[in-house]
C-alpha cells in the first residue's frame, strides 16, 4: 500500500490527501501552541478529544442548516473532510470580554459585552494574523461582498446555537474561532464551514465556578488541560467515565475513558 501524500501540516492538524476527488483525511494532533506558536508544547490525548468534539459539533450545526466540510469521522484521530479552497480570514466572535480584547481596549476580562461581537483577522503566521477590517478584506479582496455577508450570518446562527449548547450543560461560551472555505462548482462558489471547533478554539467557563475548560489552562500554564477537555466531552456526553462503551478507548496519562462512537449510517 503506497503511503497517502501530506497536502498540508498546520500547527494542531495535519491534512492527507483523500480517498476520493475533492476530500481530504484532517489529523488531529496532540500539539498545543499559543502566542503564534511561541509557546509550544503536548495536550495527551487532545486530538483524539478534539476530533470526536468537532464531529458532534459540527453534526449539530448541519442538522440547523449549516453547510460544512464535514463528512464523517474515520477513526479516533481522523475525520473525512470536503477539500476547500480556504478564505484567509479568521472569524471571532465574542460573547464576554477575554483574551486580546481585554488587552487592546483595556476592559475587565469577564465582563459580558453589549452585544455579540464579530472580529477578523487576516490568517498569517508570519505577521502574527493580524486584525483587520472588513474594508481592508474588500479593498485586497480576500473575500467578496457577498461571502462576508454569508460568514457573518453564520457566525451569528452558529454563536445563537452553540451558546444555548453549552448553557445547557453548565458550559459558559466566551468566544470562539471560525474558519470558512469555498467550494467550487464551476465557476461558481458557495461559502461552508471548515476547519474545527474545539477546546482549542473557543474559551469555555463553567457556569457556576468560572473554571476554565478550554486551551487558556495551557496559555497560561494552569494545568489540568487534560482534564479540562476531558470534562467538555463527558458534558456533551462523549466520554463515559465507567469505561463500559461500545466506543473506542481513550488512554491518556491522567485518566482513562471511553469515547462513544457514533452511529454507522444505514445504508
Amino acid at each position: 500500500m503506497s503511503r497517502r501524500r501530506q497536502v498540508y501540516e498546520g500547527k494542531a492538524k495535519i491534512l492527507y490527501e483523500g480517498p476520493e476527488p475533492g476530500t481530504l483525511i484532517q489529523y488531529f494532533k496532540d500539539d498545543a501552541t499559543a502566542f503564534n506558536a511561541q509557546k509550544k508544547g503536548t495536550i495527551n490525548g487532545k486530538g483524539v478529544i478534539n476530533n470526536r468534539i468537532s464531529e458532534y459539533v459540527f453534526t449539530r450545526l448541519a442538522h440547523i442548516g449549516i453547510p460544512t466540510h464535514f463528512i464523517r469521522r474515520l477513526n479516533m484521530r481522523e475525520q473525512l473532510v470536503r477539500q476547500v479552497e480556504i478564505i484567509p480570514i479568521e472569524v471571532i466572535v465574542r460573547n464576554v470580554a477575554a483574551g486580546s480584547l481585554t488587552k487592546r481596549l483595556g476592559i475587565e476580562e469577564g465582563e459580558p459585552l453589549p452585544h455579540t461581537l464579530i472580529e477578523y483577522c487576516y490568517k498569517d503566521d508570519a505577521l502574527g494574523d493580524p486584525f483587520v477590517s472588513e474594508e481592508e478584506i474588500a479593498c485586497f479582496n480576500w473575500a467578496s461582498h457577498e461571502e462576508m455577508q454569508d460568514i457573518s450570518s453564520m457566525a451569528i446562527r452558529i454563536n445563537d446555537f452553540l451558546c444555548g449548547m453549552f448553557a445547557a450543560i453548565g458550559i459558559r461560551l466566551i468566544d470562539f474561532k471560525l474558519e470558512f472555505g469555498r467550494i467550487w462548482d464551476n465557476d461558481f462558489s458557495r461559502t461552508i464551514l471548515a476547519d474545527e471547533i474545539s477546546p482549542d478554539g473557543c474559551r469555555l467557563w463553567d457556569i457556576a465556578t468560572g473554571e476554565k475548560l478550554d486551551k487558556d489552562r495551557f496559555r497560561r500554564d494552569l494545568g489540568g488541560e487534560e482534564q479540562a477537555y476531558q470534562e467538555v466531552a463527558r458534558r456533551l456526553g462523549l466520554l463515559q467515565d465507567d469505561g463500559q462503551s461500545p466506543g473506542e478507548v481513550l488512554d491518556m496519562s491522567a485518566h482513562r475513558g471511553r469515547l462513544r462512537s457514533s452511529p454507522k449510517p444505514k445504508k
